[in-house]
């Protein structure tokens, strides 16, 4: 079967196949976070020292950070199908690799290559992008980025409950057979590209600085994005911690549907791509940083008075401002040339994600030293922070 050609300038990609790049990112991008919620069953099973423990997730973020910027910039040089699949061909031998462990050593090792193997979920967008024409980008990349975040969502509760009733390594198991399946079926459709720049690696990847020096605009939404990423990852990191003690006194499945509930902010992507694809940008950009504030001022009140319900709905809110303003930055981005598609992407994904590393770094000290309220004030100067930046564009 040959692959697809790219879609008619005037036409946008095929729902199935936009279906299809939805649950492939969120597939690969999972695999960050499967991990979090098993460390103490890993560690204790690969002979890891506890207190060396979180280097788990901290091999895994620095992993996808080195894949965002060594590897994703070939997207500009490298026929694109193929880089792809090698990607996550990648992915597939170190989830293995995760699964078979038996000592700490391999099983460090194999974290640190599922964050590098996971990073051709960013070579995917530019390929959706240069699919599809500018008028209707914004909501193809935002229905695609729904399935981004809703893997981002839901690999913690996914991967507690998996690992509760069958052990983690199921987990990882599972996800190599999926990634698998998906690396053949994207073999298949993926249409052929090969970009036309003739440079070096090595002039590649040094033309990294002079893109994010040269573009103000990606500055300006990627910092933006990893204001109110920071935010999301803080409320998340502690977030199960406040919801299994007094007075909520959640099981690990309860906090697990939390986290499900929490995921219907997913649905804010699609509609703030078509949003963006109408000329409206700026106010939904200003909307989406102003609910993620408003969210933290909801979540105060919601752990003052010990109420479910108002958590939940705090939850949703932040989704819905991270969700919709990853979007609209991404669209912008694209609009800047398909040449340096793949390397925008890069820093702008390596941007946002160094502020959910800050988030997420912060947060056990803020809990421990300032309670729920700290969290919740330090969640909430974030994307204020962000919104007094924008007012200034």
């Amino acid at each position: 079967m040959n692959p697809i050609p790219p879609a008619d300038p005037q036409n946008s990609m095929p729902r199935w196949m936009v279906f299809l790049f939805a649950c492939a990112c969120g597939l690969m991008v999972a695999n960050l976070y499967y991990a979090q919620p098993l460390i103490s069953l890993i560690a204790l099973e690969v002979g890891l020292d506890g207190s060396a423990a979180s280097l788990i997730v901290t091999l895994t973020q620095l992993g996808y950070c080195t894949g965002l910027m060594l590897l994703v910039p070939l997207g500009d040089l490298l026929e694109n199908r193929k880089l792809v699949v090698l990607t996550i061909c990648g992915a597939i031998i170190a989830l293995l690799m995760a699964t078979l462990s038996q000592t700490a050593t391999w099983f460090l090792i194999s974290a640190c290559l599922i964050g590098i193997g996971s990073v051709a979920v960013q070579m995917l967008l530019p390929i959706a992008a240069n699919m599809t024409p500018e008028k209707k980008r914004g909501s193809t990349i935002g229905s695609i980025m729904s399935g981004l975040l809703l893997g981002i969502m839901l690999a913690r509760p996914i991967a507690s409950l998996v690992a509760d009733s069958f052990g983690w390594r199921t987990v990882f198991g599972a996800s190599a057979i999926l990634l698998i399946v998906f690396a053949i079926i994207l073999w298949i459709l993926l249409p052929i590209r090969k970009p036309q720049s003739k440079v070096s690696y090595f002039s590649l990847i040094g033309s990294l600085w002079m893109l994010l020096r040269d573009t103000p605009i990606l500055r300006r939404r990627a910092l933006y994005q990893a204001s109110l990423f920071a935010s999301f990852t803080l409320f998340w990191t502690i977030t199960p911690i406040l919801l299994s003690a007094p007075p909520f006194n959640l099981t690990q499945q309860g906090i697990a549907f939390f986290a499900f509930a929490g995921a219907v902010g997913v649905l804010a992507a699609p509609i703030a791509g078509r949003l963006a694809d109408r000329g409206h940008t700026k106010i939904t950009t200003l909307f989406s940083l102003a609910i993620g504030s408003g969210a933290f001022l909801l979540a105060l009140l919601a752990g003052n008075s010990g109420s479910l319900a108002l958590l939940v709905v705090s939850a949703i809110l932040l989704d819905l401002g991270v969700q919709s303003n990853v979007v609209l930055g991404q669209r912008t981005i694209y609009l800047l040339g398909a040449e340096v598609r793949s390397r925008l992407n890069a820093l702008y994904m390596a941007i946002f994600f160094a502020g959910g590393a800050i988030g997420s770094g912060i947060a056990s000290v803020a809990y421990i030293y300032g309670g729920w309220s700290l969290v919740a004030w330090l969640g909430f100067a974030f994307p204020a922070l962000g919104l007094i930046f924008f007012l200034t564009e």
